[in-house]
């Protein structure tokens, strides 16, 4: 049985992590599987709850650390040293970085997954101009690049990042689930959105908008946590609607909830390819999302939900009114939605073309 690890900065509920998570659920009757990762939570706990061998790899953080980067590099080379494995799966920009540099030093093959580049459209220009010399350098450390998206694949060619001959689009895929929705009863609308509290989400930009909504029956529920949630607390009592507006917290009962509510909405000022959005489209809800990122390769605006510019407070308020008003259009958006799901974005799909991945890294040799 071959080893494989994978290697992730953080262990937050994220959709990364998720991600990751997937995959070691599927594969661990395949492969021998272990995980390095920067710090402890909600990954680790499930990894090594069904089986699977953490090490942890205290220098590895988040945020630039030259000193610590370093440090890093070298906790990673001496993991990869110790298991020997046959294949290295990276996931996140910093773990993408050391990770790589430190197979390359071991002479071990090496994947990279991108969820959404640091130098997507939305951030700043300076962190673009970290984001993109950093990644070129590591794309030339070797082995191929996997982007959720078309246009994470189309950002990095726009940008020189990679050449089309290092990159392969694999969309995120979705075991299914046995919770789905009624988007079309009556009574009060339930709107839900999935997502921390922090960049690039925009819960402030949601409030203001369903504050203009007073006079129609909704009620919203937040799930997730995060840095920002006091001040999104704070937000919606000041606008008066904090009655309206419930804090859930992170929940490991997302399908559930879901299937409990009419709409799903995520307002973010930019994405990789959510993973929230494909949950709502296997519940049979329909979609409103701020057109970001790799967002339109999952919503087909006006048939499987609506798409919304970037901080467009008018446009996300018209649409979400448009949906509460009309029940018949909330299903007729969910059914496609759950349709779009199973022909697209099915787990059994992601796997499928991760494996190919994976049987030609294997096969490559490293120089």
């Amino acid at each position: 049985m071959k080893r494989l690890l994978y290697i992730i900065t953080r262990a937050e509920p994220g959709g990364a992590q998720v991600h990751l998570l997937e995959l070691l659920r599927s594969f661990r009757d395949r492969f021998e599987l272990h995980v390095g990762v920067g710090e402890e939570g909600f990954l680790t706990e499930e990894a090594r709850r069904i089986g699977v061998r953490v090490h942890m790899l205290p220098s590895l953080v988040h945020s630039l650390d030259p000193r610590r980067d370093w440090a890093a590099v070298g906790e990673a080379r001496r993991l990869i040293r110790s298991l020997q494995p046959h294949l290295i799966h990276l996931h996140s920009s910093k773990a993408g970085m050391v990770g790589r540099l430190a197979a390359r030093l071991e002479g071990a093959p090496a994947v990279f997954t991108a969820h959404g580049w640091a130098f997507t459209n939305g951030v700043s220009w300076q962190r673009k101009a970290v984001a993109i010399p950093s990644e070129a350098l590591a794309a030339r450390l070797g082995g191929e690049i996997i982007t959720v998206s078309r246009y994470d694949y189309s950002l990095a060619l726009r940008y020189r990042v990679a050449s089309p001959q290092k990159m392969v689009v694999i969309h995120n895929g979705l075991p299914d689930a046995p919770y789905q929705a009624s988007p079309a009863s009556d009574g009060v609308v339930r709107i839900v959105m999935v997502a921390r509290f922090a960049a690039p989400k925009d819960h402030g930009l949601l409030l203001q908008a369903l504050a203009g909504l007073g006079g129609l029956r909704w009620e919203v529920e937040l799930i997730g946590d995060g840095p920002l949630q006091p001040f999104a607390e704070e937000q919606a009592a000041r606008l008066g609607i904090g009655d309206r507006v419930r804090f859930v917290g992170a929940r490991n009962d997302v399908a559930e909830r879901l299937a409990r509510a009419h709409i799903f909405v995520l307002a973010s000022n930019y994405e990789g390819f959510p993973l929230s959005i494909l949950e709502a489209m296997r519940a049979g809800l329909p979609v409103v999302a701020s057109n970001v990122g790799g967002v339109a390769e999952a919503v087909t605006d006006g048939e499987t939900g609506f798409l919304v510019p970037r901080g467009d407070l008018q446009a996300l308020r018209g649409r979400l009114a448009q949906l509460i008003e009309n029940p018949q259009l909330r299903a007729q958006m969910g059914v496609a939605g759950r349709a779009r799901y199973k022909a697209h974005f099915t787990l059994e799909q992601m796997l499928e073309k991760t494996l190919a991945v994976y049987e030609k890294a294997l096969k490559t040799k490293v120089c």
